[in-house]
């Protein structure tokens, strides 16, 4: 059962789990639906979009730039005004918690011939943006702000950008792709080298809108000119949304759910072989191809975890999933040790801290790390009160262990709107699924 309050939701320990999930759209994709759609000539339909805080603030931005994009149920409709078709905003465009939307409008920003500020919330103005500014710099643009760039609020001017080759230090699809939509404005080939190993959702769907971007020794290469041909989009269901009910499936001990319609791009399915590696028990069927990205629908059942090493190559391709992962870990046979994952410190909360901090009130066993925490299990959960800390993975990773605590008391979440900014229809969902 569930109850709701001011910012608070109240969740009790589950008898048993069982339904079929439609889980919203993939919020990366409908993000870059919209900008790069945006950048096109001609018009696209966007379905399946994600009607998230995050996502709209992408749409509000455009606006604010004088893109037309109608909205329809179930479908956005965006008119492309082309790569130089932007125009100056009449006031400060407020990012508000999303820092795909800061991180890739600055590469688009970069490239335009006008002034824009941009701010965001609290949480966003604390996280580090130099890793986009100080490259985008290097191609020519003026951008300052906040410990000279680093922080929002931002202003930038942008035009007359020069190709550079840049190795990326971190793996992050939002830096990647914001150098390769400033690219699509420079005046010559930019090179990418590095880890370049994040989500590609940027360089598949601008390949599919004609940009000419290769793959050039073991990086990325994009060759100005080529303009890019408006396409229509269906925005599959959102692997790191998924994410929360393939792990109180797996770890609830009668539970049985199905996701249907599920992205399944091999560069996010992270949290698909760490559970597999823990012991999980998933089923990827009616596997198929929509708008060039792969998706199937995944069935979880109750499963003996087990503790594992999660680090490497794993983490880029999980990154946004080990927040709920912690959760499993709490009830896996052993240790589980996370590494390589320093970047939690600086995303919408520092999700070291958060995350080791909300399982200890739980009754877990959980130690912090530089990159990463230990956990020790399996472990009694029992009942407490939480906190969000305006992190909306944060928020919905504590519903999941509220729904498996063994005590079957109520967990009272507190800041539980943040689950709106990637999951609209989150609370709806868990008590749908919640036998008592």
């Amino acid at each position: 059962m569930m109850t709701a309050g001011e910012d608070v939701r109240r969740v009790r320990g589950a008898r048993r789990l069982r339904g079929t999930i439609r889980v919203p759209g993939d919020k990366s994709i409908s993000h870059r639906a919209l900008l790069f759609n945006a950048l096109a000539l001609g018009t696209a339909r966007v379905r399946g979009f994600l009607d998230g805080a995050d996502c709209r603030t992408t749409l509000a931005a455009l606006r604010a730039m004088g893109v037309r994009i109608e909205e329809t149920e179930g479908m956005l409709t965006v008119h492309g005004a082309g790569i130089y078709g932007l125009t100056e905003p009449a006031d400060i465009l407020d990012c508000g918690n999303s820092g795909t939307t800061t991180r890739l409008l600055l590469g688009i920003l970069a490239g335009q011939p006008f002034f824009t500020g941009l701010t965001g919330d609290g949480s966003l103005r604390r996280r580090p943006m130099a890793r986009v500014t100080d490259p985008l710099r290097q191609m020519g643009a003026w951008i300052d702000g906040r410990e000279g760039g680093n922080l929002l609020p931002l202003g930038v001017r942008g035009g007359n950008l020069h190709g550079i080759a840049y190795a990326l230090p971190v793996a992050s699809a939002q830096v990647k792709s914001s150098l390769l939509l400033a690219a699509l404005f420079a005046d010559s080939p930019t090179t990418l080298t590095g880890r370049t190993d994040s989500r590609d959702h940027t360089e598949r769907m601008l390949r599919a809108m004609g940009a000419d971007l290769v793959a050039s020794g073991g990086g990325l290469m994009l060759t100005p000119g080529a303009p890019l041909a408006a396409r229509d989009v269906e925005v599959p269901g959102d692997i790191s949304s998924a994410a929360f009910w393939l792990v109180a499936g797996a770890a609830h001990p009668d539970a049985e759910l199905t996701i249907e319609h599920v992205g399944v791009n091999p560069t996010r399915t992270g949290m698909l072989d760490m559970l597999t590696l823990m012991g999980a028990e998933i089923d990827v069927r009616n596997e198929r191809e929509i708008s060039g990205e792969p998706v199937a629908d995944l069935t979880v059942r109750s499963s003996r975890l087990r503790g594992a090493e999660i680090g490497g190559s794993l983490i880029p391709r999980g990154i946004d999933e080990l927040v709920v992962l912690a959760v499993a870990a709490a009830m896996a046979e052993g240790r589980t040790v996370v590494r390589d994952a320093a970047e939690l410190r600086v995303k919408e909360s520092d999700r070291v801290a958060t995350v080791v901090e909300g399982l200890r009130r739980f009754g877990a066993r959980a130690e912090a790390a530089d990159d990463g925490f230990v956990i020790e299990g399996p472990n009694v959960l029992l009942a407490e009160a939480q906190e969000s800390h305006d992190d909306h993975r944060l928020a919905m990773a504590w519903a999941v262990a509220a729904l498996i605590a063994h005590d079957r008391e109520e967990t009272a979440i507190h800041g539980a709107s943040a689950a709106d900014v990637s999951y609209p229809t989150f609370w709806q969902t868990v008590a749908e699924i919640a036998e008592e």
